[in-house]
């Protein structure tokens, strides 16, 4: 995806908000459908069916009609895509599209393809029903045949072009690096670098806590709780952008400085699963678990990774992380003893002394390295077996 800030009028946010409460609307429809079906019942109707039944509403419903017939029938392809990722096992079942939180559409076709270049600083996208709407050019503006509009709850509009990411060229100087990803160091290195992901400061995480505490009393449905709700918005709007653009540069610069990274296979939705259990059975510690929960978030863990497959493709490896802090990258001793602390790693036999994440980068490191070693002679044996020729009996004299 390549990502723009769009800047929009007020006229042009009023067109871009009943786009969003389309696609809500048909997106809640069509998921309302398909939760319908239960054992012994029929076949829940699928895109084709839906997008028939979307025609017909369209001609009895004005609201409907008023708007963007491709932001409609994109809304229940989406939804269609959804529940096919859902029984591919690779995405959750889908949910409930909210106000405020799930605000977007999806332009594809050849209405994605009105894109035009003003200037330097400024591009303009032609939106359905809406116009020309201008974006912030912020980087060179890609050949996507779709793109998607979004609001967030700090009430800014982006827009996001289907793009394939160019690849990062791989230096080329055989250098492994293992990444191991940690709540007080969001990254650590095997080279000895320790990384950690800006937050907010201590004086705006404050003014959060103020602000929530105010939002607590504040009435609903009241305009001064929406004010409050914008404000604490726009801090955690913030504390996002400086984390995807940690991730960003983390990620250019490893990807341009190592071949091979290898970073820990960690279940990340596992991790941070609620440990609130259940009625007959509920969880303890319920509280602490979700402080560690949200901290592990705001580590960025899961776009470091992303990121690292989008800009080097094939030279990211994910390891298995067992035994990884526990194990003596000095002499290969395993045992949890080791571990003195959270951050101090002490093995007592070898006097090896290190920082724990550092020394569990180096493992991973090593892991690594050995698998692509092994790799390596496979596929030489592989060759030379290949070019081998054909030993032949010597012929038989009479």
């Amino acid at each position: 995806m390549s990502h723009y800030r769009l800047a929009a009028t007020p006229a042009q946010v009023s067109g871009l908000l009943e786009h969003c409460r389309h696609a809500r609307y048909v997106w809640n429809l069509g998921l309302e459908q398909r939760l319908m079906w239960r054992p012994g019942r029929p076949t829940t109707p699928g895109y084709v069916a839906q997008s028939a039944q979307l025609t017909e509403a369209r001609v009895v419903e004005p609201w409907l009609k008023a708007g963007s017939q491709t932001v409609q029938q994109q809304a229940l392809r989406d939804l269609d895509q959804a529940w096919r990722n859902f029984y591919a096992r690779t995405h959750g079942r889908p949910t409930w599209r909210r106000e405020r939180v799930h605000e977007g559409f999806r332009i594809v076709g050849p209405a994605a393809q009105r894109v035009e270049k003003l200037n330097r600083k400024w591009g303009r996208v032609l939106v359905p029903k809406v116009g020309w709407v201008k974006f912030r050019l912020s980087r060179k503006l890609p050949d996507a045949k779709s793109y998607r509009v979004r609001q967030d709850r700090a009430g800014r509009w982006h827009i996001a072009f289907a793009v394939v990411p160019e690849a990062i060229q791989a230096p080329e100087n055989g250098d492994v690096v293992g990444v191991d990803r940690g709540v007080t160091v969001s990254a650590a290195l095997s080279t000895g670098e320790l990384l950690s992901c800006p937050g907010l400061s201590g004086h705006e995480q404050r003014r959060v806590k103020h602000l929530q505490r105010k939002l607590v009393r504040a009435k609903r449905g009241s305009n001064r709780r929406g004010k409050v709700r914008a404000a604490i918005a726009r801090f955690k709007a913030r504390e996002s952008d400086r984390r995807k653009n940690w991730v960003e540069q983390t990620t250019t610069d490893l990807a341009r400085r190592f071949d091979v990274i290898g970073v820990e296979d960690l279940r990340i939705r596992n991790l941070t699963r609620s440990a609130r259990g259940t009625h007959d059975a509920p969880g303890r510690n319920v509280r602490q678990k979700a402080g560690l929960s949200r901290r592990i978030l705001a580590q960025g863990w899961g776009r470091l990774v992303q990121r690292l497959k989008h800009k080097a493709p094939g030279r990211a490896e994910k390891v298995d992380p067992a035994y990884t802090s526990q194990t003596c990258s000095a002499c290969g001793h395993v045992a949890s003893e080791n571990r003195e602390s959270q951050a101090v790693f002490r093995r007592v036999a070898c006097r090896y002394e290190a920082n724990a994440d550092v020394n569990a980068a180096i493992n991973i490191a090593r892991i690594v390295a050995a698998g692509r070693a092994v790799n390596a002679r496979r596929e030489t044996a592989a060759l030379v077996s290949e070019k081998r020729e054909p030993q032949h009996a010597p012929p038989i004299v009479a």
